[in-house]
């Protein structure tokens, strides 16, 4: 057996480390749980079209044009900021090279020095200067950095994201530096689409009731009362999420700093992002500046390859006739006498009978019946003597 190194180049979406799944190639990343996500889609799609199917058609006739136009744009406007929240790439940090990691390490060692045995050794953190306020870079022993400010690692993608807000199931995604903004445009749009709807759908069972009957219009849009009970639970949960993400731009804060406390613990540590202005916070979140991605998910990279090659091997041999079926190789044929008449099998296929290279060969002529193999040995024996 031989081996052989084959170099081919591979896109570096199908090397990255984490939890995530890519189409597209690499143009879509998304989480590997993304089962929530789909079911984010029926409702959103199955609401929409039981309202242009039932609602929209007597809207138009009997109040106004314009509303199912203005459903059609805020519906496509929200599945807009759906798709990109959901296919884009949160703000992952790459990992560190295994040359990285190592001096790293030994940087870590040299600050720290020879902890004892049975001592626990100090937290490894950096500390930097953010607005005159000293912030702590905590080291993720995964992906072997220091992570920047206001990063952290999702633990269902396995991934430091920058400026980690929260992982949403509902997206299939994390929410972070690069599709916050997004985030908060879907549910600011949906809140608007919901609550659009739910409006409409009681302005159409009130003008039917007034002729048909408050039951008899019931009965007669089925479709409207799955929508009324569908905005209903769902108005509360979005608009309410809404409302919370507002308050925390309104701060320059993340979902997982109010939860940990970062800015309003016992330290009293204030905020060192915030502008201690409404306005400015939230231009700086909704209106600054999109930030490229560092993995270079479609670049090129090499990869090497170690191919086993199979040598050549008798034709004979059982083991030979067991490998040509993965590896080619080369095989010598043997050529037997023409089989007789009446005759099925070879010799040589036959188990019971030992094949030899002499029974190739085309049988002796017979010996005369009265001659014998002895008598011609000893007629030989007594000519040699005579001589």
């Amino acid at each position: 057996m031989s081996a052989v190194m084959i170099t081919r180049k591979v896109r570096k979406w199908e090397k990255l480390p984490g939890k995530n799944t890519f189409c597209c190639d690499g143009r879509v990343m998304m989480a590997r749980q993304k089962g929530v996500f789909y079911l984010t889609l029926f409702l959103i799609i199955g609401t929409c079209a039981l309202f242009f199917a039932f609602e929209c058609p007597y809207l138009a006739v009997h109040l106004s044009p314009t509303i199912p136009v203005f459903a059609a744009l805020l519906f496509l406007f929200v599945m807009a900021m759906l798709l990109r929240t959901s296919f884009s790439d949160p703000g992952v940090l790459p990992r560190a090279l295994p040359e990285e990691a190592t001096f790293i390490e030994m940087e870590i060692e040299a600050a720290n020095g020879n902890v004892p045995a049975g001592q626990r050794p100090p937290p490894r953190i950096r500390n930097v200067q953010i607005n005159n306020q000293i912030v702590k870079l905590k080291y993720c022993y995964t992906c072997k950095i220091f992570r920047p400010p206001r990063a952290s690692h999702c633990s269902i993608c396995d991934n430091c994201v920058d400026r980690f807000d929260h992982h949403c199931p509902w997206v299939g995604n994390c929410v972070g530096k690069r599709n916050y903004r997004y985030f908060y445009l879907f549910t600011l749009s949906l809140s608007l689409l919901t609550i659009y709807i739910f409006t409409f759908d009681i302005v159409h069972v009130v003008m039917r009731s007034v002729n048909n009957g408050f039951l008899n219009t019931l009965k007669e849009t089925p479709g409207t009362v799955l929508e009324v009970l569908v905005c209903f639970f769902t108005l509360w949960s979005v608009v309410g999420l809404t409302g919370f993400h507002t308050y925390l731009i309104s701060l320059n804060q993340t979902t997982n700093e109010d939860i940990k406390g970062s800015w309003s613990g016992k330290n009293r540590v204030q905020n060192p992002y915030s502008h201690k202005n409404i306005i400015k916070n939230c231009c700086e979140v909704l209106c600054g500046p999109t930030y490229p991605s560092v993995l270079d998910r479609r670049g090129l990279m090499q990869e090497d390859l170690l191919v086993s090659a199979a040598s050549t091997a008798p034709a004979s041999s059982p083991s030979s006739s067991s490998s040509s079926s993965t590896n080619p190789v080369p095989q010598t044929t043997k050529t037997t006498a023409p089989l007789l008449p009446n005759e099925h099998t070879p010799d040589e296929a036959k188990p019971s009978i030992a094949v030899s290279p002499k029974e190739e060969l085309p049988p002796a002529p017979k010996v005369p019946p009265l001659a014998s193999p002895e008598t011609d040995v000893e007629t030989s024996i007594a000519k040699d003597k005579a001589h």
